[in-house]
């Protein structure tokens, strides 16, 4: 089922075409489809190595471009100092008629998304992901602030997001609690130190592990300068109550920065829940469960 009035099939005739015209070198390697619960791309593995991305909705324009040379740039730029494989860049797939937008290749990176069934030591993936995100958070920016469009500004500005995708989602969730819960999130005292690197989308799908333990943080499309709050929604989307307690002492959290965190958590939580309900059942699965570790204990 589609998820975006907009969204393109992306076949595997179209991708064998794709790689043999424009990275050569590959051709003859095996291609085949990866099942991914995203909501952004779709993805193909060639050979053993490769991992091709697709925006399923794609774009031929400049800015696309310069969005996806950007997150490659990104990551080249901090992945010699970031304490966990990410993925490295390998390549920026041209627009084509068989398929109208820019792509990227990628290393493959082996592992398996984060669930909390697969979490070996929860206390343990926490501090582990705490000092993949304290390393990330400490990198120079070069005096950079927030961009004004990317997550990491000010939580007001998603107080209309918020409240529409709330009215939409009302019947899935204890929407007054919810509401109060995020006005005192939206209220907290705003991030008053330097903007720091953000990845801006840890999610349970953006975190691969391998026997239990973190092996790797993926998909660096929102990566960005802002308030490192953004970073800590793990600590409801997917750590249990322990384990989160834990989270927020191995980053030294004090409550304003948390209830922003919880924020940042209850703002992706309610659009997902809203938009996914009817057509990705993981991604509105782990809303749900977000806003439910939120209801449980509201502060935190």
């Amino acid at each position: 089922m589609r998820m975006h009035a907009d969204q393109v099939d992306v076949d595997l005739a179209t991708v064998t075409a794709l790689v043999a015209g424009q990275f050569p070198g590959w051709r003859g390697l095996p291609i085949r489809p990866v099942r991914s619960y995203g909501t952004v791309n779709a993805l193909f593995r060639v050979g053993d190595q490769v991992v091709l991305r697709f925006p399923l909705q794609p774009d031929p324009g400049r800015r696309a471009r310069a969005e996806l040379a950007g997150e490659q740039a990104h990551l080249r730029q901090l992945a010699p100092h970031l304490p966990l494989p990410v993925p490295t860049p390998l390549g920026l797939g041209k627009p084509d008629t068989a398929y109208p937008g820019w792509w990227t290749a990628y290393r493959w990176i082996p592992g398996e998304s984060a669930h909390p069934d697969r979490l070996r030591d929860a206390e343990r993936f926490a501090d582990d992901l705490a000092a993949f995100v304290r390393a990330l958070h400490g990198l120079d920016t070069g005096g950079r602030s927030w961009d004004g469009r990317s997550r990491g500004g000010p939580l007001v500005e998603k107080d209309e997001y918020v409240q529409r995708y709330l009215g939409e989602c009302a019947h899935l969730t204890d929407a007054p609690q919810v509401a109060r819960i995020w006005a005192r999130c939206r209220d907290a005292p705003p991030h008053q130190g330097p903007d720091r690197w953000l990845h801006a989308d840890l999610m349970p799908g953006n975190l691969l592990v391998r026997d239990g333990r973190l092996a790797a943080v993926i998909d660096f499309g929102t990566v960005g300068v802002g308030d490192p709050a953004v970073d800590l929604v793990t600590a409801w989307n997917l750590l249990p109550p322990a384990a989160r307690a834990r989270y927020r002492r191995a980053l030294a959290v004090d409550d304003a920065a948390w209830a922003r965190g919880q924020g940042w958590a209850l703002v992706q939580a309610v659009g997902a829940l809203a938009y996914y309900v009817d057509t990705n059942p993981v991604m509105a699965g782990t809303a749900r469960h977000t806003l439910a570790a939120i209801l449980a204990d509201p502060a935190g």
